[in-house]
C-alpha cells in the first residue's frame, strides 16, 4: 500500500526558514532516467521526481519517461538518487500514468527513501520554491533550488483570438478535460521537470514543476514565449495515489 493515509493527512508542520526546510527535503528529490550495461554512459537522464508515501513510490511527469525501452540491451527504468559526485542507482517500474495532467507513479526497489508530505490549494501570490536537476548529470546529481510566488492559477490552455494559433494536440486536451494549472514567475529547466514546487516554510509539496507538456499546450496560445514556468496541481497527484492506490499491490 502507498500510505495514502499518511501523505493526505500529515500533521501540522511548523515554520521553518528555507534552508532548514531544504536541508530535508532534498533527500526526497530524486533523478528520474534508464540505464542501459551496453550503453556509454549506461545511465540516461530524463528528469526529476521526488518521494511519497511510505518511501518506496516516486512522483514526476509523465512526459519525462521513455516511450520504450530496449529489452535486448537490458535497458531498465531507474531512479537516480543524490550523493553528491557519487550516484546511487535502483530499479524502478511504472505503477500509473496520468496522460492528461502528465503523471506518472513510480515504485522503487530497495530500502525506503524519505517521502514529502502534500500540501496545497496553492494560492495566488503565495511564496513557493522548487528543487530539482536542471543540468541533470552532467557535475553529478546535485539539487538546485529555485524560489518565486505563484502569479496566477489559469486553465491549461488559453483560448487564442485565431483558432489556427491552436494546434490540434491543444484542442484535443481541452475537449478531454480543461484545468487549471500553476503560473510561476520562477524560471525552470527542462531537468526540472517532475521537481516538487512547495511551501518554502513548511516543504509541504504543492505541485509537480512542468517545463514541457504544459508549456506546449499553454504557450501554443501565446505563440510560444520563454521564460514562463508552469505547475501541475496536487490534487492531481493525490487523485493519481487514491487511485493506485484502490488497485492494490
Amino acid at each position: 500500500m502507498l500510505g495514502l493515509a499518511a501523505v493526505l493527512l500529515a500533521g501540522s508542520v511548523q515554520a521553518a526558514e528555507l534552508p532548514d526546510v531544504l536541508s530535508k527535503l532534498k533527500a526526497s528529490v530524486v533523478g528520474i532516467g534508464t540505464v542501459q550495461p551496453t550503453r556509454q554512459p549506461a545511465a540516461q537522464f530524463l528528469a526529476t521526481g521526488f518521494v511519497v508515501g511510505q518511501g518506496r513510490h516516486v512522483v514526476t511527469n509523465a512526459h519525462g519517461l521513455p516511450d520504450l525501452l530496449d529489452p535486448q540491451g537490458k535497458e531498465t527504468l531507474a531512479v537516480f538518487i543524490s550523493r553528491g559526485k557519487q550516484i546511487e542507482s535502483r530499479a524502478a517500474t511504472r505503477v500509473a500514468i496520468d496522460p492528461v495532467h502528465d503523471l506518472a507513479l513510480l515504485k522503487v526497489e530497495g530500502a525506503p527513501l524519505p517521502p514529502v508530505m502534500l500540501g496545497g490549494p496553492a494560492r495566488e501570490g503565495q511564496d513557493i520554491a522548487f528543487t530539482g536537476f536542471p543540468l541533470g548529470v552532467v557535475l553529478g546529481l546535485f539539487p538546485v533550488t529555485h524560489t518565486g510566488i505563484v502569479s496566477a492559477i489559469a486553465p491549461v490552455a488559453i483560448p487564442a483570438a485565431g483558432a489556427a494559433r491552436l494546434d490540434n494536440a491543444t484542442l484535443q486536451r481541452l475537449r478531454q478535460e480543461p484545468y487549471d494549472v500553476l503560473q510561476l514567475d520562477a524560471t525552470a529547466y527542462p531537468g526540472n521537470s517532475g521537481s516538487p514546487l512547495y511551501e518554502p516554510r513548511t516543504g509541504r509539496v504543492l505541485g509537480v514543476v512542468n517545463k514541457v507538456f504544459v508549456q506546449q499546450s499553454k504557450e501554443a496560445a501565446l505563440e510560444k514565449p520563454s521564460g514562463i514556468t508552469y505547475a501541475i496541481p496536487i490534487r492531481y497527484v493525490r487523485e493519481l495515489l487514491e487511485r493506485a492506490e484502490a488497485k492494490g499491490p
